[in-house]
């Protein structure tokens, strides 16, 4: 064969082979690319969560214990948010945070019925209102709840309920200590709320 035509049949060769990689490499590119812009279309979406900072103070002024944790969202509160937001046409918030005692709080949990744990009021009224500042950055810090305590009780978690006595209203959250603790006469409880989606 002429060298001359040999060549030219190698390099031809060549670059159809180049030609087949370039495009190989391209259509895995462009499915890279599509998976990845699926991924950032997709995004997971929780209810807003509670964050609970609760700081026990005794009579003399002392911090006794400090507690922070994150709360479980019930499906009633859940379903309760989206009818409120989604469907509702006038709605007025009306929070309350009350005490739980020991046990665990799970989801299927309502106001009415949460047979794992019981409320706890070592304090004199209901429980007291939430008042919520304004959100930034999608999150909201309320005031800073303060019990009286006015007897010795164990505590291991607070809850956030629609109705400030009672069982009739939603009960959107619940969460535990890390450990029970003790309060007792002239204790003062300050628990901040913190609700975010993150």
């Amino acid at each position: 064969m002429n060298p001359i035509s040999f060549l030219a049949r190698v390099l031809m060769a060549v670059s159809k082979a180049a030609k087949g990689i370039r495009s190989a490499c391209a259509a895995t590119a462009t499915a890279a690319v599509a998976l990845v812009a699926r991924a950032c279309l997709h995004e997971t979406f929780v209810a807003p969560f509670f964050r609970y900072d609760v700081t026990c103070v005794g009579s003399d002024g002392a911090v006794k214990w400090t507690e922070g944790f994150r709360n479980v969202v019930t499906t009633v509160g859940k379903n309760d948010l989206l009818d409120k937001y989604f469907k509702g046409s006038a709605y007025t918030a009306a929070w309350y945070l009350g005490l739980k005692g020991t046990g665990t709080a799970v989801v299927g949990d309502t106001l009415a019925s949460h047979s794992g744990w019981s409320e706890v009021n070592p304090y004199s009224g209901n429980r007291p209102a939430i008042t919520f500042g304004t959100s930034s950055a999608g999150s909201n810090t309320a005031t800073a709840v303060s019990y009286s305590i006015t007897g010795s009780a164990t505590v291991a978690g607070a809850f956030v309920a629609s109705a400030n006595t009672g069982t009739s209203g939603t009960l959107y959250s619940a969460g535990d200590f890390s450990a029970s603790r003790s309060v007792q006469d002239g204790d003062t409880l300050n628990v901040t709320l913190t609700v975010s989606f993150t």
